[in-house]
């Protein structure tokens, strides 16, 4: 059984994330979509301004938790519900406010719950990440 206990916080970090970061997230994953780039076709489509692509809010949050467990940690699964866009100011950027707790622990796995946060509002909900019980 793991050493793990039900609402334990067990990681804490704020990320920035920059126009930079987004533009090395798109080389890397390949999505050019120019809502992640451009101001003028993000406000074209109605959005508020460019926003961070939602799997590197994703891959945001799930670093966090993983960075905090042992190596040895096996990742069973991991998933979100994509609750409001992080919009990126060209200067300022943005910060995502990330919080691990553990959220379930049986015989066979911890789920540890996320919460990821741009300022007040909650970006990811359902955000739950469970690794094997007996590889932490």
């Amino acid at each position: 059984m793991s050493a793990y206990e039900k609402g334990a916080v067990v990681a804490e970090r704020t990320v920035h994330v920059t126009r930079e970061s987004l533009v090395r997230y798109a080389g890397a994953s390949g999505d050019f979509n120019p809502i992640h780039y451009r101001d003028d076709v993000a406000a074209s489509v109605g959005l508020p301004g460019v926003l961070a692509h939602g799997m590197l809010t994703m891959g945001i949050g799930a670093s966090v938790i993983t960075a905090a467990l042992p190596a040895t940690a096996r990742v069973l699964d991991y998933g979100v519900r994509f609750a409001r866009p992080v919009v990126v100011d060209p200067v300022d950027g943005a910060e995502l406010a990330i919080t691990a707790t553990v959220g379930a622990v049986d015989d066979e796995a911890v789920r540890f719950d996320l919460t990821v946060k741009h300022g007040e509002t909650t970006v990811l909900v359902k955000a739950q990440l469970r690794v094997a019980a007996d590889s932490i």
